[in-house]
């Protein structure tokens, strides 16, 4: 099998997390830990066997600020000096390339120095798919997973709803068109599958949706499912499960690194809001449960506090009602390292994405759904936030595809 190069739109925490431990794990000295692709089974079968190797992976990053992933690495504080001195070199060869960035939809970035400048966004596009094609040699396959910056939050406009009013507004710089969506547009035209890890609108919408499916392309998305949505999506189905009500949900995050400096501005926060708070709803069902969860409160706070660096720390207080309606309370208190369970996020949602689109799966893959807050939706069909029931329906087509790709 020939090289996959994961490509990163945003070198940061995350992906340079993801970057370390790609080239630790090679040398045996450290364990790619929380990748299904690395532990998962299917029918006896290791799902490591049916992905592309370790050893045949590469990377390539655009960011706006001209470090190299070890300098990256070491401001971000994840990875432990001894680790980075193993992989330094390593590190150190990897530049990112000009970004588009535009600082309306991240403000607190301001300035930023390694940006692209052209007469359109379509210009924009050119030499964001002259980047890919640099990177697309001796005959590697390309994965794009974004890992910038949240985006401000912006609805959908008319330039969004079709192929052909994106692609004119993109020749006319519309200002509803953002950074993302550039970059997703570059990637579906290269024939490149591309994963939405952050909270923007970017590829869910009808323009990009249609793209997909008429260039064979796989997309998803978006926000990836790390530490305090993950834990809701194992506890409320349980307590689903056992018809117990739930009246509130008050759940509150502090975080120190780059995410939480852009997600301190109201604008950028919303959008995580948006997929932190669709969760329950989703989960829990009111409307068919109404005695159970009709009046539930649901309240989602993001702080920014410098010293906590990438650990993040997730406190959710749950009140509950049980029998003749008497009230419990569980307390979690997540104190979780983001980019530690995000890297393994990018690198299974990689393969996964190489493996669709070899098997000649285009459009919206919503069986990718356990790796996101928001699962992108496909018209006509649940949305299942469930993550046991998620990880059966990734197997069910894990083992569709395989199947596929072993008669051929």
């Amino acid at each position: 099998m020939s090289e996959l190069r994961i490509l990163t739109p945003g070198l940061g925490a995350v992906s340079s997390t993801l970057m370390a431990g790609v080239m630790l794990a090679r040398r045996g000295l450290g364990r790619p830990i929380g990748a299904l692709t690395e532990y998962g089974e299917l029918d006896g079968q290791p799902i490591n066997d049916l992905v592309v190797a370790l050893d045949d992976i590469s990377f390539g990053a655009w960011d706006p600020f001209n470090e190299t992933a070890y300098d990256v690495a070491k401001r971000s504080g994840v990875l432990t000096p001894e680790h980075l001195a193993a992989v330094a070199d390593d590190l150190r060869e990897i530049s990112p390339k000009s970004a588009v960035f535009d600082e309306t939809w991240v403000q607190a970035l301001a300035g930023a120095p390694n940006t692209k400048t052209g007469d359109s966004y379509m210009d924009l596009v050119e030499q964001i798919t002259d980047d890919i094609e640099s990177y697309r040699r001796d005959g590697e396959r390309l994965v794009m997973v974004w890992c910038g910056s949240t985006e401000a939050y912006h609805h959908p406009t008319p330039v969004h709803q079709s192929l052909t009013e994106f692609e004119l507004g993109l020749k006319n710089s519309d200002s509803a068109i953002a950074p993302s969506q550039i970059y997703a547009y570059a990637a579906i035209r290269a024939g490149v599958p591309f994963a939405n890890g952050a909270p923007n609108v970017t590829v869910d919408v009808p323009a990009l949706e249609q793209m997909a499916e008429q260039y064979g392309v796989p997309i998803a998305g978006k926000d990836f499912k790390t530490g305090q949505t993950l834990l809701k999506t194992v506890i409320a189905p349980g307590l689903k499960s056992r018809r117990l009500g739930i009246r509130g949900w008050f759940s509150t995050n502090i975080l120190g690194n780059r995410d939480g400096l852009v997600l301190d501005h109201p604008d950028n926060f919303r959008s995580k809001e948006i997929t932190k708070l669709g969760v329950l709803d989703a989960l829990l069902e009111p409307a068919k449960n109404p005695d159970l969860y009709g009046d539930l409160s649901h309240e989602v706070r993001i702080n920014y506090y410098p010293p906590a660096g990438d650990n993040k720390e997730g406190w959710d207080n749950i009140d509950l009602v049980g029998w003749l309606d008497y009230p419990m309370q569980i307390k979690v208190n997540f104190l979780c390292r983001d980019s530690i369970l995000a890297a393994p996020i990018v690198l299974d949602l990689a393969r996964f994405l190489d493996m669709a689109k070899t098997a000649g799966n285009k459009g919206v893959q919503n069986w990718l759904g356990y790796y996101f807050k928001s699962p992108h939706p496909v018209e006509g069909e649940p949305t299942e936030h469930d993550l046991f029931v998620q990880e059966r329906i990734l197997l069910d087509e894990i083992r569709r595809m395989s199947a596929g790709l072993t008669t051929t």
